[in-house]
């Protein structure tokens, strides 16, 4: 299966289509996915520190080196530093720890999760930590710094490319003012009902490329991040209707909306047919007036609004210039 690739502003390639990792945690069930993504054809895997499974998927990969059916520069990993790390100096703990995980000597990508800094304190509530009130024990360190250590972890070869995640287009024209290093990508929620084109053009204008996570609408998304009588993306009719005309299934119609306006995604599944299915979205184009009819199914719906963080100085996720 021949994967269509994006060249980044540093000029490296980077695979339109990813396995996306998020809330696989069961090793099994982790290992069995990255697997079944190889074998598929994948070559973009996005994990995160915070997915606490970078472990398992380090072991499938050492298994692929080993069994010579693949080698390190064949494959695309992205993973992200966590929202504890962003004091400059501590960058590069949280990507040698990654590193480690990962049995990796570098990782392809490397993003800022989310614009937000905490401090650990010992005490968490879930993923993050809160301090003796049980409030968000946020910190304040700026974001500028945060991106000096992502460009010390870059000139070190531990990431041959650095990026951002979550961010807004006031956040990344704030670190390109200053950057010596670009960012490469931003990585985003980005579907059909939350289209991101004000996002997409000022990134383009600036070399930055779009990836999108939760294409789908991240359907199985937590409980807290649920909300009542919120459509449900893959229920969209003008997607349905192009799926039976082009006999495909809905996902693949909103994959192939996506990687057609040249963002990069990384649909999570953990069904091996799925993950076959997501990555079959190369052999067939959508016509322009089909692509403005799904532009204009647009709703400016965000699911994941970052709600955790609104009381911190660089919320919300959201627009702001």
């Amino acid at each position: 299966m021949s994967v269509q690739s994006v060249t980044l502003h540093n000029g490296r390639k980077m695979p339109l289509v990813g396995l996306g990792s998020w809330q696989v945690t069961s090793p099994e069930e982790c290992k069995d996915s990255i697997r079944a993504a190889l074998d598929a054809g994948y070559r973009h895997i996005d994990t995160a520190f915070a997915y606490q499974n970078e472990a398992f998927i380090g072991e499938v990969l050492q298994e692929y080196f080993k069994a010579g059916k693949l080698k390190r520069e064949d494959l695309f990993v992205t993973t992200k530093l966590w929202i504890t790390y962003h004091e400059r100096e501590r960058v590069s703990k949280c990507i040698d720890e990654s590193l480690k995980n990962l049995q990796l000597d570098y990782v392809d990508m490397y993003l800022i999760h989310v614009p937000v800094s905490m401090r650990e304190t010992g005490k968490r509530m879930g993923l993050y930590p809160v301090d003796e009130n049980n409030k968000p024990a946020f910190s304040e360190v700026p974001l500028v710094e945060t991106w000096k250590g992502m460009e010390q972890v870059a000139r070190a070869g531990k990431a041959k490319s650095i990026g951002v995640s979550n961010f807004n287009m006031k956040q990344v024209e704030l670190i390109c003012k200053s950057a010596e290093i670009k960012p490469a990508t931003n990585q985003v929620e980005c579907h059909l009902y939350l289209q991101q084109e004000k996002l997409f053009r000022f990134l383009k204008e600036r070399g930055i490329t779009l990836t999108a996570y939760s294409p789908f609408g991240s359907p199985a998304r937590p409980a807290n991040l649920q909300k009542e009588g919120a459509p449900r993306v893959l229920d969209d009719p003008v997607a349905k209707e192009l799926a039976t005309k082009y006999k495909r299934s809905v996902g693949q119609i909103h994959l192939r909306y996506l990687v057609q306006r040249g963002i990069i995604v990384i649909p999570k599944s953990t069904n091996p047919g799925r993950i076959q299915e997501n990555l079959k979205v190369f052999d067939f184009n959508l016509s322009s007036s089909e692509m403005s009819k799904l532009a204009s199914q647009d709703k400016k719906l965000r699911f994941f609004d970052g709600q955790e963080f609104n009381t911190h100085p660089n919320y919300p996720f959201g627009e702001p210039l």
